[in-house]
């Protein structure tokens, strides 16, 4: 059961880690995965161990292929769009780059006005500093005409014009030299977004790569898992294909017993009603009566639920067909096993493949010997030749026998040979 559980866990971590589903559909598909495990191993039941363990494997590694090659193409497709991202990030990033170059070209030209305009408010007022500005306005005030006075004015005029100038350049010059670093500034945060998104798609995309190579190792492991179950069982075919025989033959001495315990019954009912000078019914009478309410010949031998069917099955390993002689009723180990009807124990103890195994005949129905059988008990709680009450515990739920887990196989056999138990069960199984 590990290798099982092995690869059913392989099968969720590639189901859960594609991206394409949710939890949900995860859950979903384990769902399948185990119903298809679990059917598989009903199937084979009677099969060897490295059979149904093979056939097991073989059916979660089928079941959990399809979901491990989507995975495998989902990663696929992410390392595209991840490469895809890093070369765009990359691109951005070489722009950033190029912005942030021309910006602080810009701000290296704004910062050198700066400078020179520094230089000619520096000069003016360096001169003003000396006395130049008191030796100007005492040689205005010594001006020896009014045309003289003009021109010295004029001069004045014109000195504190470019001052002004000077000033108002810097002024400007240090507004201009702000908005370039701002812009450069500005432009060295978007060239550190681009190289942080850089890193960030390289490496979503490793991780891609990473999740793609995982994926397909996975897919791998699957196939591998699949080839290595088919190998195993097909060494096993011979032994399986035996267990199947033997299954049948056992099968076949079941319903022979049968019959001659519903002769011998048949017999001494008729030698009874003979020495009691009564005429003869031919053969015993059916001792189970019709419940009342449900309308069903039999009472449900034991709480649970249905987890498999009467009928032929399929083999898809061995590709042959076998008989599944009764209904499997999954129910807790040592559950009580109630006689589905008043009778007497035929048939008590192992039986190959059922394991411990009862039969209880019923009499006649139809002018044919009716009978129920319980397999795989855990315990038999009665002996051959012992008379049974309807409802009486009769044994406990168990797993020998050719069994796969906790539950009881039972059969109605008419004439000895196996017929559809739920036609004669309560239609609820309850």
């Amino acid at each position: 059961m590990n290798r099982i559980r092995i690869v059913c866990a392989i099968a969720a971590v590639v189901l859960l880690g594609s991206g394409t589903a949710g939890h949900a559909d995860a859950r979903d598909d384990k769902a399948r995965i185990d119903r298809q495990i679990q059917e598989t191993q009903a199937t084979l039941e009677a099969a060897t161990d490295k059979a149904r363990q093979a056939a097991a494997d073989h059916a979660a590694a089928t079941a959990a292929l399809p979901g491990a090659e989507e995975a495998l193409e989902v990663a696929k497709g992410r390392v595209i769009a991840a490469d895809a991202a890093a070369r765009q990030a990359q691109r951005d990033r070489d722009a950033a780059d190029a912005v942030v170059d021309a910006a602080d070209t810009e701000y290296d030209g704004a910062k050198a006005d700066v400078e020179e305009g520094r230089e000619h408010v520096s000069a003016f007022v360096a001169a003003a500093y000396k006395g130049s500005g008191f030796a100007m306005f005492n040689s205005i005030l010594e001006s020896g005409s009014p045309n003289d006075l003009a021109l010295r004015i004029s001069y004045l005029d014109r000195v504190a014009a470019e001052n002004q100038r000077a000033l108002d350049e810097l002024t400007i010059a240090r507004m201009a030299a702000k908005q370039r670093s701002d812009v450069a500034e500005l432009a060295r945060d978007k060239a550190r977004q681009a190289a942080e998104q850089t890193r960030q798609a390289l490496q979503d995309s490793m991780a891609a790569q990473t999740g793609a190579e995982q994926a397909a190792a996975d897919v791998k492991i699957l196939i591998d898992k699949s080839a290595q179950a088919e190998a195993v069982a097909s060494s096993e075919r011979t032994a399986v294909l035996a267990r199947y025989q033997q299954l049948k033959v056992d099968s076949d001495r079941v319903a022979a017993e049968l019959r001659a315990a519903a002769a011998a019954e048949a017999a001494a009912a008729a030698k009874a009603a003979k020495a009691a000078g009564r005429p003869s019914t031919g053969g015993a009478p059916l001792t189970t009566a019709l419940p009342p309410k449900t309308g069903a010949f039999f009472l449900m031998p034991v709480h649970g639920w249905k987890s498999s069917n009467y009928g032929m099955r399929f083999d898809p390993v061995y590709k042959v067909y076998q008989l599944h002689a009764g209904i499997d009723v999954a129910a807790g180990g040592g559950q009580p096993i109630l006689a589905a009807a008043d009778g007497k124990v035929v048939r008590a103890g192992w039986a190959g493949g059922n394991g411990n195994y009862t039969c209880v005949s019923h009499g006649l129905y139809q002018g044919k010997g009716l009978a129920t059988c319980y397999a795989h008990q855990s315990q038999i709680l009665v002996r051959v030749g012992q008379a049974v009450h309807r409802g009486e515990v009769i044994g406990r739920v168990g797993t020998t026998g050719a069994s796969t887990g906790y539950h009881l196989h039972f059969e109605v056999r008419l004439n000895g040979s196996p017929v559809q138990p739920l036609s004669w069960l309560p239609g609820c199984l309850c």
